[in-house]
């Protein structure tokens, strides 16, 4: 249920992007198998016009496994991210995976808009707003949160040094290390100078 949903739903954002249906025609053929461990696995394939929901078995030219948040992310703009520290993997035909990927990203859905499809444009558009709010609210409490941590570790029970001290001790050791170099750069010049006498 959650794999054909998923397909309805990117199918929906093709009319929306001509790179997005040049990739799906691209595709003719090719199949992605998504594995979520313990939770689901699901062929999503292309028929060149839309993508469709194969069986799970189904020979797949590439396949990506991963959480299902992780697996999210790769729609996003931290993909790359994600790569790298492990948290998704590929593999097979790593060029089919990509444009997989590539068109999950340009498909994935806008929640406004899908919202909008059930509850209409104003109160979508509302809730959109909300949401929008509460996650700018969580994360302004976020760093406000860490900042004053880090302030009561640092100044009242004295285990972090303040970042401005720091800053300054750092500053005295990198001009220390400059005046050491020179002071080992004169005493090499006097040394051969004395014994080229």
């Amino acid at each position: 249920m959650f794999a054909a949903t998923l397909v309805q739903l990117l199918n929906r954002g093709l009319g929306r992007s001509p790179r997005a249906r040049q990739l799906t025609a691209e595709l003719t053929g090719k199949r992605l198998a998504v594995i979520m461990p313990e939770v689901t696995r699901f062929t999503l394939a292309s028929n060149g016009a839309t993508l469709v929901l194969e069986g799970a078995d189904a020979a797949a030219d590439a396949s990506v496994s991963g959480g299902a948040l992780s697996l999210l992310a790769l729609a996003g703009p931290a993909a790359q991210a994600v790569l790298q520290r492990g948290a998704v993997t590929l593999s097979g035909d790593t060029e089919v995976a990509e444009k997989f990927r590539e068109l999950a990203q340009l498909l994935r859905p806008d929640p406004e808009e899908e919202l909008s499809l059930l509850l209409g444009d104003v109160s979508a558009h509302q809730l959109g707003r909300l949401a929008r709010g509460a996650r700018e609210l969580g994360r302004r409490a976020a760093h406000t949160t860490l900042q004053n941590l880090a302030e009561y570790l640092g100044h009242e029970r004295g285990e972090l040094v303040p970042r401005n001290e720091g800053e300054q001790f750092l500053r005295g050791v990198d001009a220390l290390r400059e005046n050491t170099d020179r002071l080992q750069a004169r005493l090499e010049l006097l040394a051969r100078r004395r014994g080229a006498c």
